[in-house]
């Protein structure tokens, strides 16, 4: 029976480089509409849409893989909470109070906060020169944060933004670390069924707190709708399909690489849309992020190569 042909290369690389368009799209946009639509509204409600347009494709496979998910169940929830709940909840909270380039900024720090827990939590070999990635993403978020000012950081000052994205931060490295320990058997379409519906349950409850005591939810129209088709589409399902796409075909260091243009297109998307000027905090915290993340990527890049 002849092997299935693979797809194109350059059908990877397309897909590497719109998922951080699309990513970076995702701040831009919320931030643009978090005065219509409540942060948990734009949560709940885009998984709500992803989760409709998945289930025709990932629901017989759920079907199939009930007893792996019955067995699993207390790992899919953490995993859920962290990634689909938390981390997009948190992100949509930092929009209200600061800019969309900053919430790409931190945001773009993900891999460093990975290889920081895997280090505290799992014990993971740190070696000299990832150290010092590490330590230069951390110096680019302070910069960030304090927006050039020491006594932001010395005072207590900062933008609460700026410190809920850090969290969200921090929210997916747990998921990501959490994912290495208690890695779920199931495939992809499957997971990503299990994981977006699971989410959204947790979800659920805080939003329905928001909208009956807090927010009041948001008026459904032209204005509304399609960000929210964006929210769903674009840096739901598509970036998820695209960058997993990607990691099969290049690898995961080399795809690692593409997050360095989630910055750069969010500063031209937040410049273009919505006015946002680039500081000098910003050129220098930014190319020390820029920094870590070479430094954290090429030394696991290189540790694969000559191992």
């Amino acid at each position: 029976m002849p092997s299935e042909t693979p797809k194109p290369l350059w059908l990877a690389y397309t897909g590497l480089v719109l998922t951080p368009l699309f990513w970076a799209g995702n701040a831009v946009v919320a931030k643009s509409v978090v005065g219509e639509i409540p942060p948990l509204s734009m949560s709940f409600w885009r998984w709500v849409i992803a989760l409709t347009i998945l289930l025709p494709f990932g629901l017989p496979g759920v079907w199939r893989q009930r007893r792996v998910i019955r067995e699993h169940s207390l790992s899919i929830l953490a995993l859920s909470t962290f990634s689909v709940a938390a981390f997009n909840s948190l992100l949509y909270f930092a929009a209200v109070t600061t800019t969309a380039t900053n919430i790409a900024l931190i945001n773009a720090t993900i891999p460093i906060m990975v290889a920081l827990l895997a280090w505290v939590l799992l014990g993971d070999r740190t070696r000299p020169i990832q150290a010092l990635g590490i330590a230069l993403a951390v110096l680019g978020i302070l910069a960030v944060v304090a927006r050039g000012d020491l006594s932001v950081l010395t005072g207590l000052r900062a933008q609460p933004g700026d410190l809920i994205m850090v969290l969200a931060v921090s929210s997916w490295g747990l998921f990501s670390v959490l994912l290495r320990r208690q890695a779920v058997p199931l495939p992809p379409l499957t997971f990503l069924t299990v994981q977006i519906a699971c989410g959204t349950m947790v979800i659920l409850p805080f939003f329905l707190v928001d909208l009956l005591f807090f927010s009041g939810g948001f008026e459904l129209n032209a204005s509304t709708a399609l960000p929210m088709m964006y929210f769903a589409i674009f840096p739901g399902i598509l970036a998820y399909a695209f960058w997993n796409h990607g990691v099969l075909r290049i690898g995961p260091a080399k795809a690692a690489i593409f997050m360095y243009l989630t910055p750069v297109f969010a500063s031209v998307m937040a410049g273009i849309f919505l006015g946002e000027r680039l500081g000098l905090f910003h050129v220098i915290g930014g190319l020390l992020i820029l920094a870590g993340l070479f430094l954290a990527t090429r030394t696991t890049e290189l540790r694969r190569k000559y191992r």
